[in-house]
């Protein structure tokens, strides 16, 4: 069997994943990528003797490719998960004062494995909580997958099933704004019913939560092109894709600033405004779908104290606009007492082009309202951290946006975690979705690999 040659172009986790998968399978393959390094949005960087994570990002148990994509890389063992899904929940607007909540597993089955914890989450009343097991019961027998749903808002489904405005903010859209990166009001129940009917319904270990104890770019970076030079992977950074054409032979060819590339097989691995760019005429029926996909901000606050002011690695707030805090002291290397701590802001609207000083202003004094051991120390750095478009944005009507892997001319292919993969854009999405792209073009060839997932085959 001759030896096809892919371009991938993009060198995000959408784009690593189908270059090694299609090298996996005998293909010659080419990565090219704009920026200096991989990993996409999920990268780190250096701030003084720091080593910066550009934001917290976590995966569940239910994130099988993902998973799969550790194992490839060989960094499992870096991005270990809970042994039990294990959440402090902390509320400092209650009227009695702060008030620490867990969300917590046991191992009973399905959907028992929440029932005790649910039963004594303080920050519901009795009434409240005996309305979310119903509800959950209700979100068990819809189908993620059916179209009807994807044109629905989860508050009005939430609200059909007795959910009261707090029940909405103090549980479903804690775990719903950081997986979402959007409120109940602007998420597509289609996404939603996705997101809690796998990671809190489905098996009982399935919302575990992992995080990476490393860089993000020791994972992506690092140990991806490791993996991609062995696999025999011609990765090239700091190339930009210019042009995108289909010779008369079938073939495709690439162009990028300082060469012209030709391949059997091209799967553009890039946000959506960039893959309309570049896609040809007729590649897919309305390409203008996908500049009506509207994106998301995530904001992330990073501050370094001289002391240790945070004995959890995490914990969820409510009452304040601190929405999830992280330890990030060792990953980022700093050793000399201190203690950086990472604020997660999804749904950042508001804050995404506030100047740091007013983010300092607004920050702070939250972070001593939630932590009393930071009243007394000093800030030695307070720095934020933007992506504007970070995620797709997952509001109603989405799923008719999203396009599959397969475009209409042969030999085309996308990827990217704002394609049709079912999950909202998460690193699970992003690495699906490269499965995907890889699989299409395989069989586009007549070539057959046997998928990673088992529950795609």
């Amino acid at each position: 069997m001759t030896a096809n040659h892919a371009v991938v172009v993009g060198g995000g986790l959408a784009g690593v994943t189908t270059a090694l998968e299609l090298a996996d399978a005998g293909m010659r393959v080419t990565l090219l990528e704009s920026r200096p390094r991989l990993g996409g949005l999920a990268f780190s960087f250096k701030r003084g003797e720091l080593t910066v994570d550009n934001g917290q990002h976590v995966y569940l148990r239910c994130c099988t490719a993902y998973r799969w994509f550790l194992d490839r890389v060989d960094g499992a063992a870096l991005a270990p998960l809970q042994d039990r899904l294990d959440v402090p929940v902390l509320d400092v607007a209650h009227p009695r004062g702060p008030r620490l909540g867990r969300l917590r597993r046991s191992a009973l089955p399905v959907p028992l494995h929440l029932a005790s914890s649910l039963a004594r989450y303080p920050h519901l009343t009795l009434a409240e909580r005996a309305s979310v097991g119903r509800a959950a019961l209700a979100l068990r027998r819809l189908d993620p997958a059916d179209p009807a749903l994807d044109g629905v808002d989860f508050a009005t489904w939430l609200g059909r099933h007795g959910q009261s405005p707090r029940t909405i903010e103090a549980l479903w859209d804690l775990v719903g704004i950081a997986t979402l990166n959007a409120t109940a009001d602007q998420s597509s129940l289609g996404l939603a019913a996705m997101v809690f009917k796998t990671g809190l319904l489905s098996e009982n270990g399935a919302a575990d939560i992992g995080w990476a104890r490393v860089p993000l770019g020791d994972l992506h970076d690092v140990l991806a092109r490791k993996a991609l030079d062995a696999a025999g992977v011609r990765t090239e950074l700091r190339t930009r894709v210019s042009c995108l054409s289909r010779l008369e032979s079938g073939s495709w060819r690439v162009d990028t600033e300082s060469e012209s590339l030709d391949a059997d097989t091209v799967v553009l691995a890039v946000p959506q405004r960039e893959a309309h760019a570049l896609l040809p005429p007729g590649a897919l029926a309305d390409p203008d779908k996908l500049l009506d996909i509207a994106t998301a901000p995530i904001l992330n606050v990073h501050v370094v104290y001289d002391r240790k002011v945070l004995r959890r690695p995490f914990f969820a707030a409510l009452g304040t606009p601190v929405q999830w805090v992280f330890d990030r002291t060792d990953a980022s290397g700093l050793t000399d007492g201190g203690q950086y701590l990472a604020l997660s802001q999804s749904v950042a609207q508001d804050d995404i082009d506030e100047p740091v000083s007013v983010l300092r202003t607004k920050y702070l004094p939250e972070l001593e309202r939630l932590l009393p051991a930071a009243r007394g120390a000093k800030v030695r750095d307070f720095f934020v951290t933007r992506e504007r478009t970070a995620t797709f944005a997952p509001t109603p009507g989405v799923g008719r946006l999203r396009p599959g892997a397969r475009t209409d001319t042969p030999g085309l292919f996308l990827a990217g975690a704002w394609t049709a993969t079912g999950w909202p854009a998460t690193m699970e999405s992003a690495v699906r979705s490269g499965l995907a792209a890889a699989h299409a073009a395989l069989a586009g060839l007549d070539r057959r690999r046997e998928h990673p997932l088992r529950e795609a085959v």
